[in-house]
């Protein structure tokens, strides 16, 4: 009998900045299963404290970036209390790609549905290749995507998630730039490198005002416009006492490049 070959779900490598996280259950089209949202919950946990990476940028293995959660998992443990779990966890997870105080790039491929498309949403921002399809299919078999909703409804207009979720059509990738989804469609030869590109821009930044204007950005669009002024306002004003917002100006000054310390 042969033995089963055990895979590790999550694969991440650093290169100049960047932290790229691979979804790697390629047979499964990267479905998120406990064990490879657990994965990259920590990972994410680990890559908030470490000073060396200043974004991360979110890939999948095979055919697909990924197909949502793992349905075979869920009908296996079918009970209200794993239920429960699942959708505990994928919350806790997509929040902390939110929460991350480093900028994180979706680099979608193949299909990004329900779940997945959840993550895409979830992320900062998106590349997507010019043959990937996005959808929220959960209608179309009696699960409203009810979660990956909540991360939808916060990325693209609501008239445009209601289609999306009420119809569970696919979108591809030029109809899910058009709408917010995703940022830039290029061709699936060059996605990794348009990808690694952008990284490469934002990480050469001051990782200090990365996190700073990160928050700053999720937490003023929750507030009323006068109540959001004011909070960017102070959030501004400590910027500005920062070591890097002084060194940025001396150097924009003197023409020079800037040299971060991340303080």
């Amino acid at each position: 009998m042969a033995a089963t070959v055990q895979t590790t779900p999550l694969l991440r490598h650093d290169e100049a900045g960047i932290a790229r996280l691979t979804l790697n259950r390629p047979q499964a089209r990267n479905a998120l299963s406990m064990a490879l949202m657990e994965a990259i919950d920590a990972e994410l946990v680990a890559i908030a404290a470490d000073p060396t990476v200043n974004v991360v940028v979110i890939a999948g293995s095979g055919p697909a970036f990924c197909a949502g959660h793992d349905l075979r998992e869920m009908r296996a443990n079918a009970s209200e209390a794993s239920a429960e779990a699942t959708f505990r966890l994928c919350s806790r997870m997509m929040q902390r790609v939110v929460n991350l105080p480093k900028p994180v790039i979706a680099q979608v491929h193949g299909v990004a549905t329900a779940a997945g498309c959840q993550l895409v949403a979830s992320c900062d921002l998106a590349v997507a290749a010019e043959t990937a399809r996005f959808a929220t299919p959960g209608v179309n078999i009696g699960l409203f995507c009810s979660t990956p909703m909540v991360a939808l409804s916060r990325a693209v207009p609501r008239k445009h998630a209601m289609e999306m979720l009420l119809t569970g059509d696919m979108l591809p990738a030029a109809r899910a730039a058009e709408i917010g989804l995703v940022n830039r469609v290029v061709p699936e030869a060059t996605l990794e490198a348009a990808t690694t590109a952008l990284a490469a821009q934002i990480a050469a930044k001051s990782p200090l005002t990365l996190a700073i204007g990160k928050e700053a950005f999720y937490r003023q669009a929750e507030l009323q416009l006068s109540d959001a002024y004011a909070y960017a306002s102070a959030v501004m004003t400590r910027n500005m006492m920062a070591q890097d917002a002084a060194e940025g100006i001396d150097a924009f000054l003197a023409k020079r490049p800037p040299i971060w310390t991340g303080t």
